[in-house]
């Protein structure tokens, strides 16, 4: 079989699902990326770059629009030479966010699409009008519905359909959900799991193992979207309850998601600036490789997660698989995935007190953690382990394959 996938920053979401099928020597497995992007063994990778950027005449509500034109013109182009040389995908295996997959069909008609559905915006009810401390501007209606279009036309092109959770399913316009599955990514269970020998050192600071008093957080970049104005603020409440406690926090100082600040400004160092913290006690790591992200975990005595209305990480996950006790905000994505009380703890995104009271509670033991830490490495292996989530994704891949 013959398959193609198309990712700016692949392998990303289909890392495990590209790299299955190239094991295999009767599939060839391409993938068209941006410049620079990992490899895969076995999987060929074409590069591209859009020709240009969108013009600054363009109608702001149609920038974004135009981005994914660019990008999906870049994507058929390379597609045009694939075909070319005589590859004629069986199936195509493509993310729409960035518009890559806008024209696939019009180049391979015959061959069938399947759609990654990671997020449709809305305006009201989501991330947009979630957080009052960061409001956006009065026209972001306008913008929210213009940054859909090439996502309903990728939808329309798309001969099957599939995102990671319901919630993020239940996004989209009632007239595309029934035409979604839920397929989540998967998560390794075998690598993302307890390990009572693990150890976890700062560098230039102390080595932590579990039992110590460690609250984690991890985010790709520190900011208002995954709750680190909330996190920041409380830990002096929590720091001034637990004298023995530390906090190792994940991620870089940029923005994944939402406004961007002024140059040589990140929300790290304006909350540095606002909350006063002990010296010593908190520790920064930036961004770790994945072997030094897992141990962290699995010394964990409480990792808070905290999101907007938005997509659910990847990190809530391992961290429940690795048998953390999760802190998590009472958002729909985490609902969809713990149980307050069973699995793990819910909090208010907006509450520093009652963050810091729930992670006290953990740190003393005032919770049975240990059912806690049970349960929610068993939620995982029930509804999102890799191999599970992957036979789910094989048989969609079979299903579109033979209509």
């Amino acid at each position: 079989m013959k398959v193609l996938f198309v990712h700016q920053n692949a392998p990303a979401q289909f890392r495990h699902v590209a790299a299955r099928l190239a094991a295999n020597p009767d599939n060839q497995v391409i993938y068209i990326t941006h410049k620079g992007k990992q490899g895969l063994p076995g999987v060929g990778k074409i590069e591209y770059e859009p020709h240009r950027k969108p013009a600054k005449e363009t109608h702001h509500y149609l920038r974004m629009t135009e981005n994914a034109v660019l990008y999906g013109q870049g994507v058929a182009r390379k597609a045009a030479e694939l075909k070319k040389s005589g590859f004629v995908p069986d199936v195509m295996i493509g993310h729409p966010g960035w518009g890559e997959t806008l024209f696939l069909k019009d180049i391979f008609p015959d061959s069938p699409l399947i759609s990654y559905c990671e997020f449709y915006y809305n305006s009201v009810g989501t991330n947009i009008d979630f957080d009052p401390e960061y409001p956006d501007g009065g026209e972001i209606a306008f913008r929210t519905r213009m940054r859909n279009s090439h996502h309903l036309i990728a939808a329309e092109a798309a001969d099957a359909l599939y995102a990671p959770t319901n919630w993020q399913r239940q996004q989209f316009p009632s007239a595309y959900r029934d035409r979604i599955d839920v397929i989540h990514d998967g998560i390794d269970c075998t690598r993302a799991c307890p390990n009572s020998n693990a150890t976890f050192t700062v560098d230039g600071g102390p080595t932590f193992k579990p039992g110590d008093e460690v609250v984690t957080y991890v985010a790709r970049n520190l900011e208002p979207y995954r709750g680190f104005h909330s996190f920041m603020r409380a830990l002096p409440h929590i720091l001034a309850k637990r004298p023995n406690a530390h906090v190792v926090i994940v991620g870089a100082n940029g923005v994944s998601y939402g406004r961007n600040l002024p140059e040589g400004d990140s929300y790290k160092d304006r909350l540095l600036k606002e909350v006063m913290l002990p010296k010593g006690r908190v520790h920064f790591t930036g961004q770790l490789p994945y072997a030094r992200y897992l141990n962290l975990l699995q010394v964990s005595a409480a990792h808070v997660y905290l999101t907007y209305p938005f997509v659910l990480s990847w990190s809530c996950l391992e961290a429940l698989a690795a048998g953390c006790v999760v802190v998590g905000s009472r958002t729909k994505p985490v609902e969809e995935v713990i149980r307050d009380g069973e699995n793990g703890l819910l909090v208010d995104f907006f509450n520093p007190v009652e963050i810091a009271e729930r992670v006290t509670d953990v740190l003393a033991n005032k919770v049975d953690t240990a059912a806690l830490r049970k349960a929610a490495r068993q939620s995982i292996l029930e509804n999102y382990e890799l191999g599970k989530c992957q036979v789910r994704l094989d048989e969609l891949i079979l299903r579109t394959v033979e209509k």
